[in-house]
């Protein structure tokens, strides 16, 4: 799974390492101060994420990669769930999606599948992976007839909760079973929410659907945080987009903004996250801040 690429350098404003107020980060709120989190002397049990948003393209994959790389980073065991039919998850991480024998699906629909028998090792030690194809779109459909057809996922992932300090699932970009499915299995929700506009007017649906979920299905769920992604704030309408959503959702937007980078496309060839393919980049030093975040909780106050 691993690939060797050496990137170029870019450009001085391919990469924007915009200039921040040391007491202010780009949500023009006062940065938290966040430590290294204290080491683990045991793994588990699992706290769980769904990376949600209805909208395509806003980075929920590349947020999936990132973050997971900057917490086995940080000495935590994580587990990557691609439950998106496109496989996206997969491609990052240098998997071939047509190549599976097995998947997802087969552990949504076969009782006889473990999650041993479908897990794979990342190139990052402590960081695997449940990949995904297309199969899983069948899986929607046939759900509709299972008994708690909802907690599917939640029960295949049961069997190695302890094992890991994170799950991280990366849902496609719709409100169906498949979503419900994950955020019925996750402690938390993390929306990646890019600096546009359009990208707004969908939040409250999907604000609308988590809070029926915490209701009708699984009511420990709550929202991790909004993390605003492909930020330029070179432009006038990048900024007022960021400062909308902190006005709108305040201190559940977190502190790390994900600027825009040619980056992100390359480490998809590569099929390393942006922490191996260029370690010393803004971006990679941003998923390192969301990493601590995510662990401190800083982004609830």
């Amino acid at each position: 799974m691993t690939r060797s690429t050496v990137p170029e350098k870019d450009p001085p404003d391919m990469e924007q390492e915009q200039p921040v107020d040391e007491q202010r980060g780009p949500t023009g709120r006062p940065l938290p101060d966040l430590p290294d989190p204290p080491p683990v002397d045991r793994h588990g049990p699992a706290h769980v994420i769904a990376m949600c948003n209805q909208k395509g393209g806003v980075g929920k994959t590349t947020t999936t990669i990132n973050l997971g790389a900057a917490l086995t980073e940080l000495g935590r065991k994580v587990l990557l769930v691609d439950f998106d039919p496109q496989g996206a998850l997969s491609v990052g991480l240098g998997v071939n999606p047509h190549e599976l024998e097995l998947s997802v699906y087969n552990l949504l629909m076969e009782p006889s599948v473990t999650i041993d028998d479908i897990m794979l090792k990342t190139n990052l030690p402590g960081m695997h992976l449940l990949p995904s194809n297309i199969d899983l779109s069948a899986a929607e459909v046939q759900l509709v007839t299972e008994v708690a057809r909802e907690q599917v996922l939640g029960r295949a992932l049961a069997p190695v909760m302890d094992e890991y300090d994170l799950v991280l699932i990366d849902c496609q970009p719709s409100l169906g079973l498949l979503t419900v499915n994950a955020l019925t299995a996750s402690h938390g929700v993390l929306v990646p929410l890019e600096c546009e506009f359009f990208a707004l007017r969908g939040v409250a649906l999907l604000v609308q659907t988590i809070e029926k979920v915490r209701e009708r299905l699984n009511p420990r769920l709550e929202m991790e945080g909004i993390l605003a992604t492909m930020y330029d704030a070179r432009t006038v309408h990048g900024r007022e987009v960021l400062a909308r959503v902190v006005e709108a959702f305040g201190d559940r937007v977190f502190h790390t903004v994900i600027s825009r980078t040619v980056r992100f496309p390359e480490t998809t060839v590569a099929g390393v996250p942006i922490t191996v393919y260029d370690p010393s980049s803004a971006a990679a030093a941003a998923y390192r801040q969301l990493a601590k975040e995510v662990l401190a909780g800083c982004h609830a106050g």
